[in-house]
């Protein structure tokens, strides 16, 4: 009779242990467990730690709760200015609702990264080109709220979606450096001649100065050649201003006594024309030959 229950016992034992291990399950603290009990979903989601299901009646499906990081491949498309490009994102999204993600879609990962796929596509024709490359924040916000729309009724939030690289043809990138080019020699000319504005203002300010001061003139010429002789150079350019000599001039007239200035060939009158007396016309000056002087000196 002991024997019988001892046995009994241990029967009973090695089933409940059976049952045990059938049932038991460990839930990860970054997952939900929903449960299907006779392909009926009960209304209760298992939380982290330790939890038991019925076993052959139960079937416990796991959900990862944790943000999940998907690449969205490239996708070829024309933008709204008729400029092929290739673009590519990523889409952060998680799980909201463990029961809806398990039973309202089949595969949670595979609708999302679909439904960005299409809705990148379309973000694509919908922009233009130079949206695509420096409003990108806002084509971000327009993309998050495309994905989020279906994406709430699966169970699933949509974090963040982010464009990557936008690739373009080698030859719009060509046109793309020759605009470049060209907007940059534009900004360095009117630079240039807007420094050239400046510089006239300051010479004429400068000229005027000078012209009140005439030996400052004289003062930056002297500073010019002792800037050019500084490079120790063979040869030295030294500008001569036509004030200077008329400066020189003046202060020689200036220190000459009044006989030397009056006999200066500056000051000595021209002399009329003296009226020469007219002898009449000669033979010579007729035409005729002149006489023999033998002749006309038997005549006297």
């Amino acid at each position: 009779m002991v024997e019988e229950l001892v046995a009994a016992g241990v029967t009973v034992g090695s089933v409940g242990a059976v049952y045990v291990m059938a049932a038991a399950r460990v839930v990860k603290q970054y997952e939900r467990g929903v449960v299907l009990r006779l392909g009926r979903l009960q209304s209760s989601v298992r939380g982290p730690g330790f939890t038991m299901v019925v076993p052959f009646v139960d079937r416990l499906r796991k959900v990862n709760m944790q943000i999940v990081t998907m690449p969205v491949p490239a996708q070829d498309g024309i933008t709204r200015d008729n400029v092929t490009v290739r673009v590519d994102a990523v889409i952060y999204f998680k799980v909201i609702d463990a029961a809806e993600a398990v039973v309202q879609v089949e595969d949670y990962r595979f609708a999302v990264s679909q439904m960005a796929q299409t809705s990148l596509r379309s973000i694509i024709g919908k922009s233009d080109l130079d949206d695509l490359l420096s409003n990108r924040e806002q084509l971000n916000q327009g993309l998050e709220l495309m994905i989020d729309s279906p994406a709430v009724g699966w169970g699933v939030q949509i974090d963040r979606v982010e464009i990557k690289d936008v690739s373009l043809p080698e030859t719009m990138k060509r046109s793309m450096a020759r605009q470049a080019e060209a907007d940059r020699e534009r900004r360095a000319r009117v630079i240039n001649a807007d420094a050239e504005l400046q510089a006239s203002k300051k010479l004429a300010q400068a000229a005027h100065e000078m012209a009140d001061e005439p030996a400052a003139l004289q003062l930056r010429l002297l500073q010019t050649v002792v800037a050019v002789a500084a490079e120790k150079n063979s040869t030295l350019v030294l500008p001569f201003p036509v004030e200077l000599l008329r400066f020189l001039e003046r202060s020689t007239q200036a220190q000459q006594p009044p006989a030397a200035v009056a006999e200066s060939p500056a000051s000595i009158p021209e002399s009329p024309a003296v009226a020469m007396p007219d002898f009449g016309t000669t033979d010579s000056e007729a035409g005729e030959p002149d006489a023999p002087e033998a002749s006309r000196t038997g005549q006297d």
